[in-house]
């Protein structure tokens, strides 16, 4: 693997995490003009439309098998966004953030029992520090856990989940069949279960205009297309420890642009959290030291 080429890969994937951060930020300030559901609805659709013409000479290729896996990953793709606008409307976005970074935890775990792989040591370290961590970022004495923590949480589950069944999927099916069914699927569900459990609100404005704008462009269209362009030049590893810093962009995205503080707690518990994640990332890193300190122990 070239330097440069890895290098400048690994750049674009930190420009990615900062897109992502941002989303928290502008997602929470378009929900005073538009209803939750709804916002992914529109910001679907519009992603759907833009990629409308790159799938077209490709229409062949709507198999049974990739229909139906294609509307199963949008389905667990909706669930995880869902919750993660709703839960926006009662916390902040930096705590939004924060938990929301969960899902690198809780994806061994849910590998276990789909794929069933068992995870490694320092993936169980990483869930142990990350609940420490939610504790403080959510405790009490900073903030009390409420209920757009639990939807963010449920957010953060479905998108482990998520994660886990590309895993699946993407081995068996066309990607860009596969990415363009999911988008499709999350803008129906979105609309529908607007219609029938939302008071629909949508009033144009230039906040919301710029959120439909980054989030279906820059975060959904841009960002899949550079991840699956530019993560192969760098490993897995790497580009996960990378994607870590979401939320730390998230929250000093938050506290610049709308004057969010934690606290010390929950400062502390956000980097407790993100402790947490490298060190689930780092998981083989770590049982390679585990292995070598074993070993020239037996030695001696």
């Amino acid at each position: 693997m070239e330097k440069a080429k890895r290098r400048k890969s690994e750049a674009i994937l930190i420009l990615i995490t900062l897109i992502w951060g941002g989303t928290f930020v502008v997602i929470k300030g378009a929900l005073d003009d538009a209803s939750p559901l709804f916002f992914v609805g529109i910001r679907f659709t519009i992603a759907a439309l833009i990629l409308t013409p790159f799938i077209l000479a490709r229409f062949r290729g709507f198999t049974k098998p990739v229909i139906r896996a294609g509307v199963i990953l949008g389905a667990i793709m909706f669930l995880g966004f869902s919750s993660q606008t709703l839960g926006l409307q009662y916390t902040t976005a930096s705590k939004s953030g924060f938990i929301t970074g969960l899902a690198v935890v809780f994806t061994p775990l849910l590998q276990m029992a789909i794929e069933k792989r068992m995870p490694r040591p320092g993936n169980l370290i990483g869930v142990v520090l990350v609940v420490i961590g939610l504790y403080l970022l959510t405790s009490p004495a900073g903030a009390s856990f409420n209920i757009g923590d639990g939807l963010t949480l449920a957010c953060a589950f479905f998108f482990a989940l998520y994660i886990v069944y590309i895993d699946v999927f993407s081995k068996k099916f066309s990607i860009i069949h596969l990415v363009y069914l999911q988008i499709c699927t999350v803008a129906v569900l979105s609309f529908t279960f607007a219609a029938g459990f939302e008071n629909i609100l949508f009033t144009l404005s230039g906040n919301l205009i710029f959120a439909l704008a980054y989030t279906a462009i820059l975060a959904t269209v841009i960002n899949t297309y550079l991840q699956t362009e530019y993560q192969r030049f760098t490993t897995p590893t790497r580009a996960a420890i990378i994607f870590t810093l979401e939320p730390v962009f998230a929250a000093f995205l938050a506290f610049v642009v709308l004057h969010e503080i934690l606290g010390l707690q929950g400062v502390i518990g956000g980097a407790v959290i993100i402790s947490g994640l490298i060190v689930s990332e780092l998981s083989d890193v770590l049982d390679k030291w585990g292995l070598k300190l074993w070993y020239g122990q037996e030695q001696l």
